[in-house]
């Protein structure tokens, strides 16, 4: 891996973060929250499809999330946090392994998890923590629900599902219910003498979305559209209902966090938030724009973090699992490509990464008919920029999640009458796709010029290229390196 240094410090929230929160109401912590081991328990709560932009604190004033605010001002934003996915399984099998999906080969939605990969909990139940995994499927041990008979008598005769013996403790919450009951059923077997991890993952915003996710529904009219967003009522009611979503996962967010001040435990515990990946919204899920790949992380670790900062570090999903394993200390896994950033946690010195790169693989369970379905994009980010590497450039874009909707297809209709804009039909309805896209991230956050034939950023472009290039070689990667080698068969 080809990670630079640069040092950086923690920063303080900006006022309109500190005062625009009610004040928490702490409570006393008993005498369970004292334990005789002094290492911290680690819950870490994860959302599916849940982009940055969309909780209040990251400064978005339509969606309301009132918990994940007040939260914010108890522990560290993270403002650079990237998966190296933009779809739940490869998503959040980097997030288990400190690998990448491609080095470890799921890059296939229902890949099931090798059981020669390690995973951080793995390591943490081997140094004496309980471990579990409870709320919305975990993602790897295939999908039984959607799985076909074919699927489920491999599965069952290679004996494919691990997590059961890789952690002590695996519920499944169904129909998107029940996931706070069992992270209490899960800490009804935790003992003060013994620290615990708990993966809490929720189902919320994850399509389809609920039409009465809420009491108080967002107002379609009142919220502002992102410029890559065609402004159209069926576009409008959507975002309006995955803020729904998002807001009722925020209610269940308070809940657990009440749970586990009621049992004297937030003291004692590193509480980790973070989306699993990106929006199932236009160029969101299934695509390495920032929509796709920019997730929410928020960690509160009482006496340790900083209440109040932030952080601008570039950050990957692949450093999860060294960080909770440092701050348990617990070394590593070798082949854990992560960086920790348990140093930025405690306020000292990080020397962090320079770049971190993201692939997408097969989505779904349907055909490869469209880029939806399947794709083999690649990119590269730094602190500025990003490259994206399309080997399918001659598949145009198709939304995944989305493009059975109506919603798309009006999207479809107006483009073919000429009423979509221009700018909105080149990004949607290109027959073809680029080959390359270069994107200044500050200047261009929704990333709409394609700076790739600028004679003016060439040196950039092929420096992220050869960043990109070198980490396909190292992760073993199958799609063709984006600077090819000279070919002696071929006349010049």
């Amino acid at each position: 891996m080809s990670y630079g240094r640069t040092e950086t410090r923690t920063r303080r929230l900006s006022s309109f973060f500190a005062i625009a929160t009610v004040t928490v109401l702490v409570l006393p912590a008993g005498p369970s929250a004292i334990a005789a081991d002094p290492r911290p328990n680690i819950l870490l709560v994860l959302t599916d499809d849940h982009s940055v932009p969309h909780i209040g604190c990251y400064g978005n004033a339509d969606v309301r999330t009132p918990h994940l605010d007040r939260f914010a001002t108890r522990g560290m934003r993270f403002d650079r946090m990237y998966v190296t996915a933009p779809q739940c399984v490869p998503a959040r099998a980097t997030i288990m392994t400190g690998q990448s999906s491609v080095k470890i080969g799921m890059t296939r939605f229902s890949a099931p998890l090798a059981r020669d990969v390690l995973t951080f909990p793995e390591l943490l139940r081997d140094a004496g923590y309980r471990t579990g995994l409870v709320g919305r499927t975990y993602h790897l041990d295939g999908h039984d629900v959607i799985a076909s008979k074919e699927t489920k008598r491999v599965f069952s005769e290679h004996d494919l599902v691990t997590f059961p013996d890789r952690v002590d403790f695996v519920r499944i919450a169904q129909g998107g219910v029940g996931h706070v009951d069992q992270m209490a059923e899960f800490l009804d077997g935790t003992t003060a003498d013994r620290p615990w991890f708990l993966q809490l993952s929720f189902d919320d915003p994850h399509r389809p979305l609920s039409v009465d996710a809420i009491d108080e529904p967002h107002d379609p009219r009142e919220i502002n559209l992102p410029t890559f967003m065609p402004d159209t009522d069926a576009v409008r009611a959507d975002l309006a209902r995955y803020y729904d979503e998002v807001a009722r996962f925020d209610a269940d967010f308070g809940r657990a966090m009440r749970l586990l001040a009621d049992r004297g435990l937030d003291g004692t515990t590193c509480v980790i938030f973070m989306g699993d990946n990106g929006a199932a919204l236009l160029r969101g899920k299934g695509t390495l724009y920032e929509l796709g790949l920019h997730v929410p992380m928020l960690v509160c670790w009482e006496g340790v973090v900083t209440a109040g900062s932030h952080a601008a570090d570039l950050i990957s999903s692949e450093d999860i699992a060294p960080t909770l394993l440092e701050i348990a200390g617990v070394s590593a896994a070798d082949g854990m490509d992560g960086v920790s950033f348990a140093s930025l946690l405690r306020g000292k010195k990080f020397y962090g990464r320079k770049s971190l790169c993201a692939a997408r693989g097969a989505h779904g369970y349907n055909l490869p008919l469209n880029t939806a379905d399947f794709d083999l994009s690649r990119c590269v980010v730094t602190d500025r920029y990003k490259l994206i590497y399309n080997p399918l450039w001659r598949l145009p874009y198709t939304p995944v999640d989305m493009f059975g909707l109506d919603l798309w297809h009006e999207l479809e209709r107006l483009h073919e009458s000429g009423k979509l804009s221009p700018l909105h039909s080149r990004i949607y309805f290109a027959n073809e796709r680029p080959i390359f896209e270069l994107y200044d991230l500050r200047d261009d956050p929704d990333e709409l010029e394609n700076l790739i034939s600028s004679p003016k950023h060439a040196s950039i472009e092929h420096e992220l290229k050869a960043t990109l290039h070198e980490w396909m070689i190292l992760q073993n990667d199958f799609v063709p390196l984006p600077i090819p080698d000279l070919n002696p068969f071929l006349k010049r």
